[in-house]
């Protein structure tokens, strides 16, 4: 699914996108995951919206203004599509490293991806019908692994590869 639009999207962008990468648990192999694409593309700045709102919202993505979040801007999927989840976020920016890292961790890292897993399942079971709740109950877990990627990245010197797209 991701190779798909991949390739969509950097059509699409063509240079405007730096990066186009596939994040989320689906982008860790094996990873017990939602059935759910995250694709995040990365851009020289959120505020040039004209290089990036009108190609993705031309191949049908729905721009979601209302994101709260001022470090990324939000696109989903074209009605009737399977769930995808579109984050632009700036070119070396802390939030745009954070998934990363945190993807490449858990690839190189089979125990904590393992022990990911099992957290998530915890709380999906826990906040059934709660998506807020499951999500500040997985926040915990995620910054125990986010901690350990960084010391994993200061001892290897890891920089994000080349973009997946």
């Amino acid at each position: 699914m991701f190779a798909r639009w991949g390739t969509c999207l950097r059509v699409a962008l063509g240079d405007a996108a730096a990066r186009i990468d596939h994040i989320g648990s689906t982008s860790v192999p094996g990873l017990a995951a939602k059935p759910v694409i995250d694709i995040q593309i990365s851009v020289a700045s959120l505020e040039a919206t004209d290089a990036f709102l009108r190609p993705l919202t031309e191949i049908g993505l729905v721009y979601r203004a209302d994101n709260p979040e001022q470090t990324k801007r939000y696109f989903r999927e074209p009605p009737g599509q399977r769930r995808t989840h579109v984050h632009v976020r700036q070119l070396g920016s802390f939030s745009e490293q954070f998934p990363l890292l945190f993807r490449d961790y858990l690839r190189c890292h089979t125990a904590a991806a393992n022990e990911y897993a099992a957290a998530k399942k915890h709380c999906a079971a826990k906040f059934r019908n709660d998506r807020p709740g499951y999500a500040q109950a997985k926040d915990a877990f995620v910054w125990d692994i986010i901690r350990r990627a960084d010391a994993w990245a200061q001892h290897t010197g890891w920089a994000p590869g080349p973009s997946d797209a």
